[in-house]
């Protein structure tokens, strides 16, 4: 009996110790919220959320309507799945694209422990370690790493289908961001961005413009790690998790405006490299050297010129002249566009050397993608062996495999 109530007395503490931490995680979380859509960090002075409400026509953004973007990044994953399957696809095999598959290692348990746990790019003393070690020749293992190197690499149909979806929605963003801002005042007078600042109402156009691009970049997060990975992979991560930071920050702000601006000014330049990379998947080169070569104009026209002078002109200095109190968000933003300025300048650094490279070489190779080694065949050729001779049917060595994105 007293062990009984010992029981329920101990279950019953644990229960209030529960309740009571949830009680302190919910007060942390409501402290955290408070804090994080206070007025000061994001509105002038005097102007609270209750500014923001609809009213006499005007429409004005609202937080809440960030949560669609995610819905909305998966229904952009459906329809990649679908262009890039049932567009791409056709489209690469008459760019003449063929389709190439893997020769597979036969298992081996000590060689797949090393590949993965040592080295997928084991020295001429240790394969031969490996080869007495497994009892086979120096030959098999070199064979058996490279087939095994070559399935973690994407094959150049994967790398075309990426370079079609990212130049599809580029193109279509970009032509979509014109007719939204062609006519509209602050696309040739960027100081109106800041005229009747904050209650400039939401236009149906800065909507769906605002959804699409947000949308489209955390559809590149959700598929980072099945797309083809790059030696910048860390950089596009970093740049993604800005884009939408500073995109739902200028949503939530209501710098709308600047916003579109900044959309366009990147969108504009990126077609032009992902069209580049598919006529380098299908070996095009003189189209693909004249279209990297227009993208790189665009690329320093846009990214080193009119970004740094235009927009963080606008965001850095102008709005001194309508507040002398600059709000917390002012210092937020413009530290996310200034490390997005980085970014293009490292973006930057890397196309000139390929770009030098070419004057001067004639060899206009990216050499951050990892390479497909000789020894996968296409669908026409009959794989060998299983000790036969290597094929001869690898993707060759090429300009551009993987550039900026």
């Amino acid at each position: 009996m007293i062990g009984s109530l010992l029981v329920v007395r101990s279950t019953a503490g644990m229960d209030m110790d529960l309740v009571e931490k949830h009680l302190n995680m919910t007060h942390i979380l409501k402290t955290l919220n408070s804090w994080f859509w206070w007025e000061n960090i994001w509105m002038p002075v005097n102007v609270t959320w209750a500014h923001f409400v609809d009213r006499d026509g005007l429409v004005f953004p609202k937080p809440h309507q960030l949560y669609a973007t995610i819905p909305y990044a998966f229904i952009l994953l459906i329809i990649r799945f679908f262009s890039e399957r049932y567009v791409a696809i056709p489209l690469a095999k008459a760019l003449g694209i063929k389709n190439v598959r893997r020769v597979k290692p036969q298992p081996n348990p000590v060689l797949e422990s090393y590949f993965r746990e040592c080295s997928k790019h084991p020295s001429q003393s240790e394969i031969q370690g490996l080869a007495k070690k497994c009892n086979c020749t120096v030959r098999l293992v070199e064979k058996w790493f490279r087939r095994r190197r070559n399935l973690e690499i994407p094959t150049v149909l994967r790398k075309f289908q990426e370079a079609f979806w990212r130049f599809s929605f580029y193109l279509t963003s970009s032509i979509a961001g014109f007719i939204f801002l062609h006519d509209k005042p602050w696309f040739y007078d960027i100081w109106q961005t800041w005229v009747g600042y904050p209650f400039q109402t939401l236009l149906p156009s800065q909507y769906w413009y605002y959804m699409a691009e947000i949308s489209f970049y955390w559809s590149l997060l959700f598929t980072l790690g099945i797309d083809n990975k790059r030696k910048d992979f860390l950089a596009h991560v970093v740049h993604h998790l800005a884009a939408i930071g500073l995109m739902s920050g200028s949503w939530c702000g209501n710098y709308v405006r600047l916003g579109t601006l900044v959309m366009f000014v990147h969108d504009t330049a990126d077609f032009w490299l992902e069209a580049a990379k598919m006529f380098n998947y299908a070996r095009w080169e003189k189209t693909c050297n004249m279209l990297f070569i227009i993208f790189s104009i665009a690329f320093f026209i846009t990214r080193i010129i009119l970004f740094p002078f235009w927009i963080l002109r606008a965001t850095l200095y102008q709005p001194t002249y309508y507040s002398t109190t600059p709000v917390i968000a002012y210092f937020l933003f413009n530290g996310q566009l200034l490390v997005l300025q980085g970014l293009h300048l490292y973006w930057g650094y890397l196309i000139f050397k390929i770009l030098r490279r070419f004057i001067f070489l004639k060899d206009l190779k990216d050499d951050r993608s990892d390479e497909e080694e000789e020894d996968s065949v296409t669908d026409n050729e009959e794989e060998p062996a299983k000790n036969g001779n290597k094929n001869g049917c690898g993707s060759s060595k090429h300009l551009l495999n993987s550039s900026h994105h």
